[in-house]
């Protein structure tokens, strides 16, 4: 199973920043050690004409060349630096490079990073500088050759406890992208964007009652498909901030019940045959520590998902064709 990373860029963030950069190394040398059957590979860095499949060349631009404002640096969260420049393109590269993974026979790869939903097609917001999962999304629409039905069918199941209003903004009137979004309802952001599927969630949200919304969730988009198609690839935002020990999230769902939630989700998308690329998006706990083991988990149980992948990869491959 293949894993890209981008924590080589590290941003200069003052002492106390919200924002656990330290994370990225520690949950790759985690996998290092203790999953060897996971490839970890650099990032390639997106070009503009990338990012521009889903951000404003005004916007790319201003990012690169560093004419972002100081009320634009502020939304992002982040200073601007070379290193936010370039970071920000591999981690978008690592979304697709999963992407691509995935969908030649992978059946499901990572990026280490990502999740970046905040990020709307001309700014900025809530520590994403990029939109990962929509610029992928369109990357490998624009590679994988239509099969009679029109392009790639894509979903993106957004499990951070924060909705995804950067993705729901930019493919709004976008059919081929369907968008799922569960999350805290009085949580970041306050003002919410409209997502095909948004399942809002109450403060204090636990195990039972958070996996029995997710059923109903996946539900609905299953019913979505019968008009639509299934999807032909899924991006799945893996959060680890629903946890009760994150200091953003304002849920309470145990280890054990994330873990289940990322079973539900991989066996869904394994039932149907569909590619899955994952990014970790959010996970600020108190312990940093205890981020990188949920994280890690995700990992693991991909990883099993990944090892039964490759005993059905004919038939998967068969369903949804490889890119060449």
């Amino acid at each position: 199973m293949q894993a890209f990373y981008s924590d080589h860029f590290v941003l200069p963030l003052p002492e106390g920043h919200r924002f656990p950069m330290v994370k990225y190394r520690l949950l790759r040398d985690r996998v290092a050690a203790e999953l060897p059957g996971v490839t970890l590979m650099e990032a390639p860095a997106a070009s503009d004409g990338e990012l521009a499949l889903a951000h404003t060349p005004q916007y790319v631009g201003d990012v690169a060349e560093g004419r972002l404002s100081a009320a634009q640096q502020r939304e992002i969260g982040f200073p601007w630096t070379a290193a936010m420049v370039a970071r920000s393109r591999r981690s978008v590269g690592a979304s697709i490079a999963a992407a691509r993974a995935a969908l030649n026979g992978g059946g499901v790869a990572f990026n280490l990073a990502g999740g970046t939903h905040h990020a709307y097609a001309d700014h900025g917001s809530g520590f994403c500088v990029f939109n990962d999962v929509v610029v992928a999304a369109r990357r490998m629409q624009a590679e994988v050759p239509c099969r009679g039905d029109g392009p790639l069918r894509v979903a993106v199941i957004d499990l951070d406890v924060h909705q995804g209003n950067g993705t729901a903004a930019i493919c709004r009137d976008d059919p081929t992208i369907t968008t799922l979004s569960m999350h805290g309802a009085k949580n970041f952001p306050f003002r919410k964007e409209s997502s095909d599927i948004d399942i809002d969630l109450p403060d204090g949200c636990a195990d039972d009652e958070y996996l029995a919304a997710l059923d109903h969730a996946l539900d609905r988009l299953w019913r979505h498909a019968e008009s639509t198609g299934l999807p032909q690839l899924i991006f799945y935002l893996a959060g680890a901030d629903p946890h009760e020990g994150d200091r953003l999230g304002r849920l309470k769902l145990t280890a054990a019940g994330l873990a289940e939630r990322d079973r539900r989700l991989f066996a869904a998308a394994l039932e149907r045959r569909i590619p899955v690329a994952v990014s970790m998006a959010g996970g600020y706990g108190t312990v940093i520590e205890d981020t990188v083991a949920l994280q890690l988990t995700t990992l693991r149980l991909a990883f099993g998902h990944w090892q039964t992948w490759q005993s059905l990869r004919p038939r998967a491959s068969a369903l949804h064709g490889e890119v060449a």
